[in-house]
């Protein structure tokens, strides 16, 4: 019974992992206004900005949104972003094609939903 737990982490540690591997690494917004570092981040995984063009709409560099994701099984992850800096939660999916990836994220109960493509920055 002892080593149920041990288990479960292990399988929460390696589902963890392998979300973290298939979106790790630096994206630019199809618009060529922002670049974010998707990476590991205690046990969940961030999108930080690291380069913002027009700060006009209250982006900067360093914010982050929290993600919590389980891949679906159709390849595609799914789940919840926490954005800290303006108190909002979303629901979130994103699929991850060859050098890019196409996110969607919605609030009020999926009503409201905004769609937007990345690809690799180098």
């Amino acid at each position: 019974m002892t080593r149920l737990p041990l288990v479960l982490a292990l399988v929460a540690f390696s589902a963890h992992s392998a979300v973290a591997n298939d979106l790790d690494g630096t994206w630019l917004r199809d618009d060529g206004n922002a670049r974010v570092r998707i990476a590991p981040c205690g046990d969940k995984i961030c999108a930080t900005n690291i380069w913002i063009g027009d700060t006009s709409k209250g982006e900067a560099p360093g914010d982050k949104l929290v993600m919590t994701l389980a891949r679906q099984p159709d390849g595609s992850f799914s789940g919840s972003a926490y954005d800290p800096k303006r108190g909002w939660s979303y629901s979130l999916t994103i699929t991850a094609k060859a050098n890019a990836l196409n996110t969607r994220g919605c609030i009020l109960g999926k009503l409201i939903c905004r769609d937007v493509s990345w690809k690799v920055s180098e």
